[in-house]
């Protein structure tokens, strides 16, 4: 684990990464800066990158055996205190690495799992990322303890090794299926505030993106939530959910999700299902792309490539790209603060390589637009983005409901908007906007 205490003095890592075959320099160099970027972010000063251009990775050393001759002799002047590969290690390559560098020596799933550990505040986080650490520790218990173990086993064979090895072995397992069973108890939990939303019929939008790409930044100024929005990579673990009435008086509710990475590590995915589960569970999914990144297009792909393992894939979904106000020569824009209203952003006229670059990405998705959650500007053209993609969630309809069922009338004022209310007779005539649900259950009310 990267030590943070004030007390402690602060990790100095050393990076390293293989150019192995079928991969260019350009993604080794990508993924290298990313990693620098997620130890900065576990608190670790990176010292130093290391590659090494290698057909497929060492079974001993990951690296090259020379290679890592070379590393060691160089870590005492550079005071290193953890190293760490951009690749997940084997049990047996890790170790074999902290028996030749006598460093710390962590892997980028290890990394991950590490920030994780950081940033979980409420007890399901924290329950979902220690569930995930013991299942990246179980398979590497059994190297940990093999030089203790004997040849062959049966009675009289049995050494300390071993049986320690299968003490061990048992009290994570039982840990992990105590893990389990509380984290389905989260699970049912919040399908019942699901339940819960769907009889108020608010369609649910989750934002989804990679990590650091402002989801926070932008759910902060759409509802007020004061989520923590940094830039650093999974600032925020723990999902919130706030309620934003759009212009047409349409009530939705935005939840703000995990960060996404590529080379996201399986179990992570596993163990925050609870919390992704609200992913394949909504109705609508705002995308939010950091368009100022150079990467943007494999960031879009590994998103994707998160939601098709979360089973959500082709989910109506509207395409934000944030971050216009970083782009190289941006055009700026003064501060604007999301008031509910569509506001202007004054911009300098003329040309500039921002807006053309946002105008090619919108046009290539259509539907999408691109915006400044930092600044305000476009946000306007984003509200009403979402409020024509949940369009069908109001439909307009007329209703000759009995006056006398005012169960019924109540809940068109509570979930719809009503348009026109009056009486006929015995009858109330309700003119009103209402989710395709609530139509769909009314039907028998309905008045053409």
């Amino acid at each position: 684990m990267i030590e943070t205490s004030p007390h402690k003095k602060q990790e100095r890592a050393l990076l390293i990464g293989l150019e192995k075959e079928g991969v260019s320099k350009w993604d080794l160099r990508d993924s290298m800066e990313e990693l620098a970027e997620l130890a900065s972010s576990a608190g670790a000063e990176v010292v130093d990158t290391v590659t090494q251009k290698l057909r497929k990775p060492t079974a001993p050393y990951y690296i090259g055996k020379g290679k890592a001759e070379w590393i060691k002799d160089s870590l005492q002047d550079r005071q290193v205190t953890s190293v760490i590969f951009n690749d997940e290690l084997s049990p047996a390559q890790g170790r074999n690495l902290e028996n030749l560098l006598a460093r710390k020596v962590l892997d980028r799933t290890q990394l991950i799992l590490d920030i994780f550990a950081q940033r979980a505040r409420s007890r399901e986080g924290r329950l979902q990322i220690e569930l995930a650490q013991l299942q990246y520790l179980l398979p590497r218990l059994t190297r940990m303890w093999h030089h203790l173990s004997r040849q062959t086993g049966g009675i009289g064979t049995r050494g300390p090794g071993e049986t320690q090895l299968e003490v061990d072995r048992r009290r994570v397992q039982e840990r992990i299926a105590r893990l389990e069973r509380e984290l389905e108890a989260v699970r049912k939990t919040r399908a019942v505030q699901r339940q819960g939303r769907k009889r108020h019929q608010w369609p649910v939008a989750a934002v989804v993106g990679y990590t650091n790409a402002g989801k926070s930044t932008l759910l902060n100024l759409l509802t007020g939530a004061d989520v923590v929005a940094t830039d650093r990579l999974f600032a925020t673990l723990d999902p919130t959910t706030r309620s934003l009435v759009l212009p047409n008086k349409q009530r939705v509710l935005l939840t703000d999700t995990v960060g996404f990475l590529r080379k996201l590590p399986h179990t992570l995915i596993e163990s925050f299902k609870a919390t992704l589960e609200e992913v394949s569970e909504a109705d609508l999914l705002i995308h939010i792309v950091d368009l100022s990144h150079p990467r943007v297009d494999e960031q879009m792909q590994a998103v994707d490539n998160v939601i098709k393992e979360l089973d959500a894939f082709g989910k109506q979904t509207l395409i934000v790209f944030n971050k216009i106000d970083n782009l190289e020569n941006g055009a700026g824009g003064s501060r604007a603060t999301w008031t509910g209203k569509p506001e202007r952003v004054d911009e300098p006229g003329g040309e500039s390589i921002n807006r053309e670059l946002s105008e090619t990405y919108v046009k290539r998705f259509p539907g999408s637009v691109a915006i400044s959650a930092r600044t305000g500007e476009g946000v306007d053209k984003l509200v009403q983005a979402l409020q024509e993609a949940l369009s069908s969630w109001r439909l307009r309809s007329r209703f000759r409901i009995p006056s006398n069922e005012s169960a019924v009338i109540a809940e068109i004022h509570r979930a719809g908007h009503v348009l026109e209310l009056k009486y006929e007779g015995d009858d109330a005539l309700i003119v009103a906007h209402v989710p395709p649900d609530l139509a769909q259950k009314l039907e028998r009310y309905a008045k053409l």
